[in-house]
């Protein structure tokens, strides 16, 4: 399906109404197929991030305004509505300037991870992000199983490759699990930030703090980049 370009629905609906005549009703506007979809894929996000994947389509129809077998004209299926919201909200924010940014042959490690970390958790420590994983990973993971896919092919391997390169290692095999392990330690206490404030409603550090803080995202990667050098390179780990 094609997409609409980034002005919201209602900016669009206002620009295409010339107002009612006065002395009369005003007459019903029909929608444009792109932006309808729009609408309801974007209403779709935050019905799916509020409820959880088993909220009714239905009920989605009910806070749209449309009826059911409107919604169903669009999105013949509950599947294909889910699929439609992890392209906009997964993969249609994965920023290809990422894979650049790692694959820096220039800076540093800690300079690369520090980068992309902190730009990523401005990215993903939304309330619709963090909640839609949460609920896709408790119903039936069509949207983890996609995403967890698309870390371990573009993200995973480069982070992996870095790590060694900061603890001097030269070696380009498959990651060990214990690798794997220490490196999602890092990425799950980032993500967990998001969850502590979309998911347990709980203050990250302050009030008046946010949860993507540079600072925090570096002390981050500092202490993983630290830890990996002495848990899994150290000569004693490798002899």
């Amino acid at each position: 399906m094609a997409y609409t370009d980034s002005r919201s629905v209602k900016s669009q609906l206002d620009e295409s109404s010339s107002g009612p005549v006065p002395g009369q009703a005003a007459p019903r506007r029909r929608l444009s197929v792109a932006v309808r979809e729009r609408q309801i894929l974007e209403a779709a996000i935050k019905f799916f991030a509020k409820r959880g994947f088993t909220g009714q389509l239905r009920d989605l129809a009910k806070e749209i305004g449309v009826t059911h077998a409107l919604l169903y004209h669009y999105f013949p299926t509950k599947r294909a509505l889910i699929e439609r919201v992890y392209a906009e909200v997964f993969e249609g924010r994965w920023k290809n300037d990422w894979d650049n940014i790692l694959d820096d042959p220039v800076a540093s490690p800690l300079d690369k991870l520090s980068a992309f970390y902190c730009d990523y958790a401005r990215v993903v420590l939304t309330y619709d992000f963090v909640r839609i994983l949460i609920y896709s990973g408790l119903d039936d993971q069509i949207i983890t199983d996609r995403f967890f896919a698309l870390l371990r092919k573009r993200l995973l391997p480069r982070l992996i490759r870095e790590t060694r390169r900061h603890c001097g290692v030269t070696t380009e095999g498959q990651p060990s699990a214990r690798e794997l392990e220490l490196l999602m330690g890092l990425h799950g206490g980032i993500f967990y930030t998001g969850i502590r404030r979309w998911v347990y409603g709980q203050a990250i550090h302050h009030k008046s703090a946010v949860a993507e803080d540079d600072d925090s995202v570096r002390d981050r990667v500092r202490a993983y980049l630290s830890s990996a050098k002495e848990i899994l390179y150290s000569k004693e780990q490798s002899s």
